[in-house]
């Protein structure tokens, strides 16, 4: 068990969002905001990469777009366990 956090006991929503010019239909328990947040900033990464190089087709884009966000996360994520590692010594 996971704490009755099963996410069939969740609500479900479809939140249809622009990214790219493409318009997708997601469905998940994220709030409507929160998927509008993140297409918004995967859309803005994606524009971002294709100012400075213009000549990648769609398919490529959407994989550089999700290499550099996930470099991105994993960066955060180091950040954050060595500051949680700080803090813990702190509290020893």
């Amino acid at each position: 068990m996971n704490g009755g956090n099963n996410l069939s006991q969740l609500e479900k929503t479809r939140t249809t969002v622009d990214i790219y010019g493409q318009q997708y239909s997601i469905v998940g328990t994220e709030s409507t905001s929160h998927v509008r947040l993140v297409a918004s900033l995967v859309d803005a990464k994606m524009r971002e990469i294709s100012a400075k190089n213009p000549y990648l087709d769609s398919n490529k884009l959407a994989v550089l777009t999700a290499v550099n966000t996930v470099n991105d996360y994993l960066k955060l994520k180091e950040q954050y366990e060595k500051h949680e590692q700080q803090v813990n010594k702190e509290k020893d």
